[in-house]
């Protein structure tokens, strides 16, 4: 393997980053939003998920009131 002298790997680096196809400030902002309703959505729908198993297990095994 070749090894790349510090400048030769800033170059590189440079070039790669010259190709990436960065999103704008609207595309962010949407996917950022859609991002966290989903994480709130799946929170919601296991916490309503580990409410019902806890209380099938109480009602199961008898306990509380």
């Amino acid at each position: 393997m070749a090894k790349t002298s510090p400048a030769q790997f800033v170059r590189e680096v440079r070039q790669e980053l010259a190709k990436v196809t960065w999103p704008s400030r609207r595309e962010l902002t949407v996917t950022t939003i859609s991002v966290f309703v989903m994480a709130s959505l799946a929170a919601l729908f296991f916490f309503l998920v580990d409410q019902l198993l806890a209380w099938l297990v109480r009602l199961i095994l008898g306990i509380g009131a």
